[in-house]
C-alpha cells in the first residue's frame, strides 16, 4: 500500500469546497452565540483533555492539514490542506514532508514559517520548553524530530512508517503554536492564525473571539464574532434555546429525551443525532488499596448493566462496543457479536454472581461492604450514567458515595490519580487506533487514567500502527480491542450518541459524526438574518 500523499489545493478553490451553498450566498457580518455547560481550564488545546477546550478555541488557530469541515466523517480521504499546502511521504515512508503556504502571519502580526512547526512538535515531543502537561504525548511516539528545512518547508523523521499521522496531524487537538510566544501565554492570552482571535475569557462566564480581519484566507470568517455563554444547568440551556436567546447549542449538548422537546416546541431547529465518538468507561485506581487487587476490579466489571443504562440514559440509541467507536460511524470498532465471550458483555445475573464470589475471596460481602467515593466531573453527561454505576455496584457489596469535580479541577485530579474509582468520558479525538491505543492504554501515557501498562500490548499497539495493509490492520485492531476488554483495562461501559442543534438560520454547520474534536473551525459559517 502506498501511503496517500497530499496534493495542492489552491486557497480560492479551497474555500470554495469548504462552504456550503453558492459561492455569491453568504452573508458576512453578525455574531454567532452558542452555549457552553462548563469553564475551559484554558484557551492552551495542546494542554487540555477536553472537548470543553476544543470546542471553543479550535477557531483560534490553524493546522498543518486538517479534516474537510463539511464531509461529515473524518478519514484519510477527508484531509485537507491549511498552512501546508501539499505533503509528500519519502525514504520508505519515514519522512513527511510538508510543503507551507506563504504569506501567512500570527495573530499578532509575525510571519509565520517552518519553524514555528518545529517549535510547536519541539513541544510535544517534550524538547527544552515543556508544556504544563502533554496530554496527547503518546500520540507522537514514532516521531523522532522534526525539522524546518526552510522557511516553506517541514520534516517528520519519523522510526517506523506510520500511516495515520497525517489523520493525526488533521485534529483539532494539534493546531499549530508560534515560536515566539511562551506556552504559560497561550493558555489566556493565546496567539494563533486561525479566523477568529480571542477577545474575552472570563470563568464562569463566557468566551468571545472576534474576526480576524488579516485571515490568510480571503473573504474568511463571515461572522464578525463568535460568543460562547457558559451555563452550568442543562435544563436552562434547552429552554433558553428553544425560545431563541441562542443561535447553537453546544454540539455535543442535546439528549435523546432533550432531542424530542426541542423537536416539539422548536420544529424548525436543524438537529444532528450521531455517534459522538466518545465512551462512557469506569476507571480504577490500580496502585490504590483494595484496588490494587485484581478480583475487586474484575468484579467491578463485572457488575456492568450496559443495556440498563443504554435503556435509561438515551432510550436505547447508545452503544454497546469495545474501545473503538462502533460501526458503522466508526471505522475500526467492535460489533456486540464480536464481544460474545468477554467478560461482562453476556448474561448480567451470571456475571454479578462471579463478581460477588471475587469480592467474597477478596474479604467482602454482606455483612462487611466496601464503601468508596465514585468521582466524576460535574456535568450531566457524567454525573448521570455515575449515579447509575453506584447503584450497579451495590448488587456485589460496594457501597458508593458520588463525588463531583469541577472540570477546572477535574484532569488534574485524574492525570494525578487521585481518586480510586471514577465514571469517565473518553473521546477519540481521531478515529484511529493509534490514538486510542497508544493515548488510553500504553505505558506511561498521561490520559492512561488507571496506569494500565502491559508491555507485550504495546508491542501489538505498535505493530497494527506500521501495517500498511489496511485489512490487515483492521484485524489486528479487533483483536487489540478484546484483548483490552478481557484484561479489563478500561471497562468500556457504553459509546455515547448526541445531538447538536441550530436555528434554521445558522449556514454552513456541518457536525462531524465519528468525533466531536475537530469540526469547530466556524470559518465559514454565517447567518441569513
Amino acid at each position: 500500500m502506498k501511503i496517500r500523499t497530499g496534493r495542492f489545493v489552491p486557497t480560492a478553490l479551497a474555500v470554495a469546497m469548504m462552504s456550503t451553498g453558492s459561492a455569491w450566498a453568504q452573508k458576512p457580518g453578525g455574531v454567532l452565540k452558542i452555549q457552553h455547560m462548563d469553564t475551559p481550564p484554558s484557551a492552551s488545546i495542546h494542554e487540555e483533555a477536553t472537548v470543553s477546550a476544543a470546542v471553543p478555541f479550535m477557531s483560534l488557530y490553524n493546522n498543518l492539514v486538517m479534516f474537510d469541515q463539511h464531509a461529515p466523517k473524518n478519514s484519510l480521504e477527508t484531509v485537507v490542506p491549511d498552512l501546508a499546502t501539499k505533503w509528500d511521504w519519502k525514504d520508505d515512508n519515514r519522512k513527511l514532508v510538508f510543503t507551507l503556504r506563504e504569506g501567512v502571519k500570527w495573530h499578532d502580526g509575525q510571519p509565520f514559517t517552518a519553524k514555528d512547526v518545529a517549535c510547536t512538535f519541539d513541544l510535544l515531543l517534550g524538547g527544552e520548553t515543556k508544556l504544563r502537561r502533554n496530554p496527547r504525548s503518546a500520540w507522537w511516539t514514532n516521531v523522532e524530530k522534526v525539522t524546518a528545512d526552510s522557511d516553506t518547508q517541514a520534516t517528520f523523521h519519523l522510526k517506523a512508517p506510520q500511516p495515520s499521522l497525517v489523520a493525526l496531524l488533521a485534529s483539532g487537538y494539534t493546531p499549530i503554536y508560534p515560536c515566539h510566544v511562551p506556552p504559560d501565554q497561550m493558555r489566556r492570552k493565546p496567539v494563533g492564525t486561525g479566523p477568529f482571535k480571542l477577545a474575552e475569557f472570563k470563568m464562569n462566564e463566557g468566551i468571545k473571539l472576534v474576526k480576524n480581519p488579516d485571515y490568510w484566507k480571503k473573504g474568511l470568517p463571515y461572522l464578525d464574532a463568535i460568543e460562547f455563554t457558559i451555563m452550568p444547568d442543562r435544563a436552562t440551556r434547552m429552554l433558553a434555546f428553544i425560545a431563541g436567546k441562542f443561535d447553537m447549542t453546544f454540539p455535543t449538548d442535546v439528549s435523546v429525551p432533550l432531542l424530542k422537546n426541542i423537536r416539539n416546541d422548536a420544529p424548525k431547529a436543524i438537529c444532528t443525532m450521531r455517534e459522538s465518538g466518545v465512551s462512557v468507561n469506569l476507571i480504577i485506581n490500580r496502585e490504590a488499596p483494595p484496588f490494587d487487587n485484581p478480583k475487586i476490579r474484575r468484579a467491578l466489571a463485572l457488575t456492568l448493566d450496559r443495556k440498563a443504562f443504554i435503556d435509561i440514559l438515551s432510550e436505547g440509541e447508545d452503544k454497546v462496543a469495545g474501545i473503538m467507536p462502533p460501526p458503522p460511524d466508526g471505522a475500526w470498532g467492535l460489533t456486540p457479536e464480536m464481544l460474545k465471550g468477554v467478560p461482562g458483555y453476556g448474561d448480567v445475573a451470571q456475571a454479578r454472581e462471579e463478581a460477588r464470589k471475587l469480592m467474597a475471596e477478596a474479604g467482602y460481602g454482606p455483612d462487611k461492604r466496601l464503601k468508596v467515593k465514585v468521582s466524576t466531573r460535574n456535568i450531566a453527561t457524567f454525573r448521570d450514567p455515575a449515579t447509575i454505576l453506584i447503584d450497579h455496584l451495590k448488587h456485589i457489596y460496594v457501597d458508593g458515595e458520588l463525588e463531583v469535580i469541577d472540570t477546572s479541577i477535574y484532569y488534574n485530579r485524574v492525570f494525578k490519580k487521585d481518586y480510586s474509582v471514577a465514571l469517565n468520558l473518553t473521546g477519540s479525538a481521531v478515529d484511529d487506533p493509534d490514538v486510542t491505543f497508544f493515548e488510553g492504554y500504553a505505558c506511561g501515557s498521561l490520559r492512561n487514567y488507571n496506569n494500565y501498562c502491559d508491555a507485550e500490548m504495546t508491542k501489538l499497539f505498535e505493530a497494527q500502527s506500521r501495517e500498511l495493509d489496511q485489512e490487515k490492520r483492521l484485524k489486528m485492531v479487533w483483536d487489540i480491542d478484546r484483548k483490552l476488554q478481557e484484561d479489563i483495562a478500561r471497562p468500556i461501559i457504553y459509546h455515547g450518541r448526541a445531538a447538536g442543534c441550530w436555528q434554521p438560520y445558522v449556514k454552513g454547520v456541518t457536525l462531524h459524526v465519528n468525533s466531536i474534536y475537530n469540526g469547530t473551525r466556524f470559518e465559514d459559517v454565517w447567518l441569513d438574518k
